[in-house]
């Protein structure tokens, strides 16, 4: 889903001032980073590590695991579609409605798919079970002890569990330990997400050594760039940096949802940061989505092409206070009309 996808402030170049389109908090203070990234850039001269296995290295030592259970990507969205290689011609179970990604990679490597809107309606002959923890577009995030017992209920499939939004969600999720205590668990996890750097592209998973030799295997080498390799090293050297008030932020989405059933609009629950959302009947996320860019300097996100959602969704993020207020004058000043 390259295209339609959120966040693409490329076809509003000068235009937006409040970007609700992304699940990420997109006011961070990037000054270290970039001050190392300059720094590093001489490294451009020559080719990456084959293999990242310094950040793997590193990884290691900060989850309390083996650098043999992890595995760095170039961005999540890298494991996601060597997972769909491996499985070529499989059987993969989505939930609906998700991150389309998952979808795309299987249609690529003809999977067939199935559809389950709960835990219990996952076929039990599917190869791959996708789910996203806490999901993309609804915000909610599953019970980690089902997802413990569908493991267990099916060990001969991989269950790939992409908590790329973890650091947002004020209810618990899976821990490596307990993705490691099952040797069919695939935990993605995204840098892009906990530090605000989707044009870094790096990700990383935990799984068993088995299934992590198997993807390491199926990807390109050099597919981690330098830049990303030391921009990350950096980043995880200074956590501290990039705090997240995950308890502020889900209270701000919840007051925006508030507002927005105000207007008629029904609003996904949540347990992060952002939401679903659909207008009212007759109404179109696309018009909405073009009349806050073109008037109020606002993007957020037409959910429309998800899987099983009409025209009339859309997904926003909660940012700080003020943007937020704008963001509901806005879409206030839209219905009324």
């Amino acid at each position: 889903m390259i295209e339609g996808h959120g966040d693409d402030l490329y076809r509003y170049k000068g235009k937006v001032a409040h970007n609700f389109s992304t699940n990420i908090i997109s006011d961070r203070n990037h000054d270290g980073l970039l001050y190392e990234l300059r720094r590093e850039l001489p490294c451009i001269g020559s080719y990456p590590e084959p293999w990242p296995l310094s950040l793997e290295n590193k990884l290691g030592g900060i989850l309390g695991c083996s650098r043999e259970n992890i595995v760095v990507t170039s961005g999540a969205t890298d494991a996601v579609y060597r997972i769909a290689l491996i499985h070529h011609g499989g059987r993969s179970a989505v939930c609906r409605p998700t991150f389309r990604e998952y979808q795309d990679a299987c249609a690529l490597h003809d999977h067939s798919v199935s559809f389950f809107d709960a835990i219990e309606g996952v076929p039990e002959e599917s190869d791959l079970v996708w789910l996203c923890n806490p999901n993309n577009p609804t915000g909610k995030t599953w019970d980690k002890r089902e997802l413990l017992c569908l493991a267990e209920r099916m060990p001969s499939a991989w269950i790939v569990v992409d908590q790329a939004y973890s650091d947002y969600s004020v209810v618990p999720v899976l821990t490596v330990e307990e993705a490691l205590s099952h040797r069919n668990i695939i935990l993605l996890s995204s840098l892009t997400k906990r530090y605000s750097v989707p044009g870094l592209r790096v990700g990383y998973l935990t799984a068993s050594e088995e299934i992590c030799e198997a993807i390491r295997s199926h990807g390109l080498p050099w597919a981690v760039s330098s830049p990303a390799i030391s921009g990350a090293s950096y980043l995880l050297d200074h956590s501290g940096d990039y705090p997240i008030r995950k308890e502020w932020l889900h209270a701000e989405i919840m007051r925006i949802a508030e507002g927005f059933r105000e207007m008629g609009i029904s609003t996904s629950e949540t347990d992060c940061n952002f939401i679903l959302c659909r207008l009212p009947e007759g109404r179109k996320a696309s018009d909405l989505k073009e009349y806050l860019v073109a008037e109020k300097n606002i993007l957020i996100r037409d959910a429309s092409n998800f899987e099983g959602l009409g025209s009339g969704y859309f997904r926003v993020a909660a940012q700080d206070e003020a943007a937020n207020d704008l963001l509901l004058k806005g879409i206030r000043e839209w219905i009324l009309g």
